[in-house]
């Protein structure tokens, strides 16, 4: 989706300077050495949330029926912020940087998804405050929510198949395979657990209950429009 079709709050340059200043009162930042990076990180992350809003059913995200995106929406503030961070640090090699921009989406939304983290292309967020996304394999139409923790057990990392939610509270770490089609229950802990396709799971390692459910169920029951291809 070309961006220009997108409403923004801000446009690139007013985007480019509220970082700035954030950085610049909160962090730091050399304008002279770093404002070329982060201007093109930010242009690249903007086209990033022009391809994943319009596929999140949230109805913050549309303005008059049009896909909409401002950096007031904490929810969105977290993804443009995670979406920069992580541009800073794969595409452009700039590390220092993208280290600051991950603080920075910590003290503004209380969030910590570090910049070395990959998260699919299509992903939803919701109130997640207090949340730790690390080290993962993460597939489209993943959700989180708040107090959510996902990471590692001596080095071994979860994989996550298409379409998992996982709800407040949620901790899913170790080497854990989880299925296409899970909801992973409010304070349900995994560690190096498998969970097959189309499952609601509940409780605490090691004693945990799995739901299995039609597929259709969880098409339907989700935060995406997945009919955008």
């Amino acid at each position: 989706m070309d961006h220009k079709t997108m409403i923004l709050d801000l446009n690139e340059k007013e985007l480019t300077d509220l970082m700035v200043k954030q950085l610049r009162a909160l962090l730091c930042f050399n304008e002279s050495t770093e404002l070329m990076d982060l201007k093109k990180a930010i242009q690249l992350a903007i086209d990033k949330i022009a391809y994943l809003i319009p596929r999140c059913k949230n109805k913050y995200y549309f303005k008059n029926g049009a896909p909409y995106f401002t950096p007031f929406h904490s929810g969105q503030n977290t993804i443009f912020c995670y979406f920069v961070s992580h541009i800073l640090y794969v595409n452009l090699g700039n590390e220092n940087l993208a280290e600051r921009i991950f603080y920075l989406n910590k003290i503004l939304n209380g969030i910590n998804i570090y910049y070395t983290t990959k998260l699919p292309d299509i992903f939803y967020l919701d109130h997640a405050v207090g949340t730790v996304i690390g080290k993962a394999d993460f597939s489209d139409y993943f959700q989180f929510r708040q107090n959510v923790t996902v990471g590692n057990n001596f080095n071994k990392y979860p994989r996550f198949g298409r379409n998992v939610h996982l709800w407040s509270g949620a901790t899913v770490i170790g080497d854990c395979n989880i299925g296409n089609n899970v909801i992973i229950s409010a304070r349900t802990y995994l560690k190096d657990q498998d969970i097959p396709d189309n499952s609601i799971v509940f409780g605490k390692y090691p004693e945990i209950t799995i739901k299995g459910k039609d597929e259709d169920y969880f098409l339907n029951n989700n935060y995406f429009n997945m009919d955008i291809k």
